[in-house]
């Protein structure tokens, strides 16, 4: 299956905490990162995400924030450090290629925000996504 979905980094399951209805995911990336997923519970079971299953995390653009550093004192517990390989800014909006350790990020965010964190190629960056905004696919 094709997605227009660019974010799309592999990893291995490493917990699944099952609640009433949502489950987390626990996935280490393949750069040796951790995130965590917030999915239903019926997608864990028809998928059958268990600890030590493949999966690849995906996320769309819209949903990746920028910060110049680590953020503390913030209910975003997913951080992926990296480097700006590509930026490309409109007159709105703007797309921001994050290379990461074991693959690219991109993220879509506005022309002020570039202006207003100094963002350039070369600088570095951390993507901020939040758990629900994280989908997992099985291959």
């Amino acid at each position: 299956m094709s997605l227009s979905m660019r974010n799309q980094i592999p990893g291995t399951v490493t917990a699944v905490t099952p609640g009433e209805v949502m489950a987390t995911v626990k996935v280490r990336l393949i750069g040796g990162q951790d995130i965590t997923a917030a999915i239903t519970l019926e997608a864990v079971r028809e998928l059958g995400i268990a600890e030590g299953s493949s999966v690849r995390t995906l996320v769309k653009s819209t949903e990746v924030s920028l910060a110049t550093g680590p953020v503390e004192g913030l209910s975003i517990r997913n951080q992926i450090p990296g480097t700006i390989t590509e930026l490309t800014t409109g007159g709105a909006m703007a797309s921001v290629k994050l290379e990461v350790v074991g693959g690219t990020l991109t993220a879509a965010i506005t022309a002020d925000a570039v202006a207003d964190l100094g963002l350039f190629v070369g600088s570095s960056a951390v993507a901020l996504i939040k758990s629900t905004e994280i989908a997992l696919a099985t291959d």
